[in-house]
C-alpha cells in the first residue's frame, strides 16, 4: 500500500504543476501508482530540476493516509496492522501515542500523556497493541 511521489533532493515533494515543491506531501504534490510511471515524468523533466522518486506509505508519511492524525509527528513503527506514531498533538504540548489502524483509517490517540521525550520514546519502545 504506498503511491510514489517526486522530492527534491534539498527536501518537498512536487507540486502537480511540475514547477513547484511542497514541504509536506498533500492532494496538490502529483502522485503515481508505479514507480515506472514516476521515472517517466522524472525523466521527462528539464534537466534543471533534479528530483528523487519516493514511496509514501503510512509508516513513511502517516498523515497522508490517516487524516484525522493531527500535530507534528516525531517516530513510527508498524506492529501487525496498525502504524503506531509519537505525536506531539501542538507546539509544547505533551506527547500521545496514536494507533492508526491500516485497515479501518481509523486514529486513536492513548490517553496517556507525556511531558518529555524520553518518557514517550520508552513507552514507544515497548508498546503492545492489544
Amino acid at each position: 500500500m504506498g503511491i510514489y511521489a517526486l522530492q527534491s533532493p534539498a527536501g518537498g515533494f512536487l507540486d502537480e504543476d511540475l514547477t513547484h515543491f511542497n514541504k509536506h506531501f498533500d492532494d496538490w504534490c502529483v502522485q503515481f501508482e508505479t514507480n515506472e510511471d514516476a521515472r517517466i515524468i522524472a525523466d521527462s523533466l528539464d534537466k534543471r530540476k533534479s528530483v528523487d522518486i519516493v514511496e509514501i506509505t503510512p509508516l513513511s508519511y502517516p498523515k497522508y493516509f490517516f487524516h484525522a492524525l493531527q500535530g507534528e509527528i516525531h517516530a513510527t513503527r508498524r506492529i501487525g496492522d496498525k502504524i503506531i506514531c509519537i505525536v506531539e498533538p501542538a507546539m509544547g504540548a505533551n506527547f500521545r501515542i496514536a494507533v492508526c489502524d491500516i485497515e479501518a483509517g481509523t486514529v486513536v490517540l492513548t490517553k496517556t500523556r507525556y511531558k518529555s521525550s524520553l518518557a514517550v520514546e520508552s513507552a514507544f519502545a515497548t508498546f503492545q497493541v492489544e
